[in-house]
């Protein structure tokens, strides 16, 4: 300390000879110096410190704390190694997770079992003791450590190899706490797995648990998954009961009323004497919620839409037709009601609505085109839609560049047949065919009375004449036909724009040029030949196109002309099921190809053909309307069939005499 004092001292000595020189040359300074700001002149007055700077000073005094290298060599601790430091951290972290975590140590033991139980070349014994072992230690705690995102694993393995009655177990400790655990993110896996693994009895009992929360399960992002997962598992009384609660408030807090039969929302109105406007009204509010969030995946929901949709009035239909028109309607129309809704939005929307439903199905038109419900929109839109640029743009540009895969495909082949034959009922069903007649009654019946009152202006201000009302009649009849179709453009003008002006045309008849064996003998391309070949419905294709038609039907014709070997492993075009059949309808109903497949493949060789599939195909052309064809064939073939080699049906033979 002494020390300290006479270094203090020594620099105030200095600092005081300093200040005396510099009084000696003031004068020779420029600047004057106030006499307040030096504190000797102030000899009363005390200055103190302010906090920071005595810190500073302090920290200036202090010794510094000694180094690792210090702490050494004072015998002190060693510093700890990275390895060290890291497991003292990971020790720190599981003293946590402890405290936090009630079942922390159960759940680090199942974990360990889990690792052990889902390998796949384990055997089936050392398997099911792991999984009683932890079936076990879990008992009586399943609805605690549910929810946790390693329980739930462990606990799905369990369901999936355990026992019956170990499974039995678990689903009568879970059941009382099916809600709940519908709403966790891990839970809900769990309680699909148990769904999937239910009898009738316990999948009957948790749709009973279910009742009166199935519209605020709807509504939960999560919750609606398990909803969803029992409406598929449940059959058709099941699933009526779930969406009977959706329909009115009434039967989601009466159980009785629920076990009606009647299916469409109509009905039951009718038969439980409910009334429309209060039906509706809860129907809207649980459907806008569930719109708002972005829950539109599900055929549950669907399947209310729809019926929503039957009794809505035409602002709430339009509404609705407005929220879904977009990306929402993307995830829709894989499902059966799903496809139907997106008709409708296609067929009462807006021109603004219709391109907002189309540029959503950007980049997903190939997925599209192969869903088996999906492709029913995508044929729509082609009969609907009036602006065929954009539909060009988005859908026939992006099919175009997959286009051998939708030409073999069950589901994609429905789009491009539809271009080529419109509505033909044998590549449509009765289904697909009413889907694309499907109206809202609502939004139609003012199409409807738009037409009825100018019907009626008409008459008043005509003179009453017969001709006149039955011109009206043809005309009024036109308009609906127009509604009823959804777009204002000529079909045949719409078609040709998409099929032949696009380039998909010619595009069809180069792959089947190529592919020409491929497609005749798949289950699913020789449709779609057939109708190249022919040119399509109506000769669309035989303006532009005949050339290429007939280069296609010479390629099928040197196919059929290929000698017949019994070495060849491939299977002869004429001797194959899908290809016989296929070409037999061409000869038939194409006679500029069966005079060229004569000419190229039957002509002289008729004898080796008689038997087994081909023989089809020469019967063809001797049952052809077609006079020419059949004054080819007449000869070489009446001699085979007088022969006895060729044997034709009898019906058709004699339709063919007379």
């Amino acid at each position: 300390m002494a020390a300290r004092t006479q270094q203090t001292g020594r620099s105030k000595k200095r600092k005081l000879v300093v200040s005396t020189k510099a009084n000696r040359d003031g004068s020779a300074s420029k600047k004057p110096k106030l006499s307040s700001s030096n504190p000797a002149n102030h000899p009363n007055k005390v200055f103190k410190t302010p906090p920071q700077k005595q810190q500073q000073q302090k920290r200036k005094f202090e010794r510094p704390e000694m180094s690792k290298f210090e702490k050494s060599e004072a015998g002190q601790d060693k510093p700890l190694t990275k390895r060290e430091r890291r497991l003292r951290a990971k020790q720190l972290a599981e003293e946590r997770k402890k405290k936090r975590k009630r079942h922390y140590t159960l759940e680090q033991e199942l974990a360990s079992l889990w690792e052990k139980m889902r390998h796949r070349n384990i055997a089936k014994e050392e398997r099911s003791k792991l999984i009683s072992e932890a079936l076990q230690k879990m008992t009586g705690k399943i609805p605690e450590i549910a929810g946790s995102h390693v329980s739930s694993r462990v606990l799905q393995t369990c369901v999936k190899h355990c026992s019956q009655t170990e499974r039995d177990a678990v689903f009568e400790e879970l059941q009382p706490h099916f809600i709940s655990l519908a709403c966790n993110t891990y839970a809900v896996h769990l309680v699909k797995k148990m769904l999937d693994n239910a009898s009738k009895t316990q999948l009957a009992g948790v749709i009973s648990y279910l009742h009166g929360h199935v519209a605020s399960l709807l509504r939960h992002m999560v919750g609606s998954v398990v909803i969803e997962h029992a409406y598929q598992m449940a059959n058709a009384t099941q699933k009526q009961e779930l969406l009977m609660e959706l329909y009115s408030t009434e039967l989601q807090l009466f159980k009785d009323l629920v076990s009606t039969k009647e299916s469409r929302l109509e009905d039951v109105i009718s038969k439980l004497g409910l009334q429309k406007g209060s039906v509706l009204r809860h129907m809207n509010s649980v459907i806008q919620p569930i719109l708002e969030k972005g829950i539109v995946d599900h055929s549950i929901i669907h399947r209310v839409l729809i019926e929503y949709l039957s009794m809505a009035d035409k602002t709430s239909a339009a509404d609705v037709i407005q929220q879904l028109s977009g990306p929402f309607l993307v995830r829709m129309i894989h499902t059966r009601d799903g496809s139907r809704i997106g008709m409708l939005c296609l067929k009462h929307g807006s021109a603004k609505e219709r391109k907002k439903i189309i540029k959503g199905m950007k980049g997903h038109i190939s997925k599209i085109a192969c869903d088996q419900y999906g492709c029913m929109v995508l044929a729509g839109i082609v009969v609907i839609v009036d602006d065929t640029k954009l539909v060009t743009k988005i859908v026939i540009r992006e099919i175009q560049t997959v286009l051998k895969e939708i030409v073999l495909d069950k589901s994609g082949r429905r789009l491009l047949l539809q271009l080529l034959h419109p509505n033909c009922s044998r590549y449509l069903s009765p289904d697909d065919l009413a889907s694309l007649n499907l109206s809202i009654p609502s939004l139609s019946a003012e199409a409807d009375s738009l037409t009825m009152s100018e019907k009626e202006s008409q008459r008043e201000e005509g003179s009453g004449k017969e001709d006149a009302e039955s011109d009206e009649e043809g005309t009024a009849a036109e308009s609906v036909e127009k509604t009823s179709e959804g777009g204002k453009k000529d079909p045949s003008l719409r078609r040709r724009e998409l099929l032949v002006n696009s380039g998909l045309a010619e595009n069809l008849v180069d792959i089947c040029i190529e592919s020409t064996r491929e497609l005749l003998l798949s289950n699913f391309g020789k449709e779609i030949i057939y109708e190249v070949a022919t040119g399509g419905s109506g000769g669309i294709l035989h303006q532009t196109l005949n050339d290429k038609l007939k280069n296609l039907h010479g390629s099928i014709a040197s196919l059929a002309a290929v000698p017949k070997s019994e070495e060849s492993k491939e299977e002869h075009v004429l001797e194959n099921f899908h290809s016989s059949r296929t070409i037999r309808k061409l000869v038939l109903d194409c006679p500029e190809f069966a005079s060229t497949l004569w000419k190229k493949a039957f002509e002289g060789k008729c004898e080796s053909w008689a038997q087994g599939h081909s023989s089809k195909v020469l019967c063809a052309f001797w049952e052809t309307s077609d006079s020419k064809v059949h004054e080819l064939a007449e000869k070489e073939l009446q001699h085979l069939i007088q022969s006895g080699v060729l044997k034709i049906p009898e019906t058709k033979q004699s339709a063919n005499e007379g």
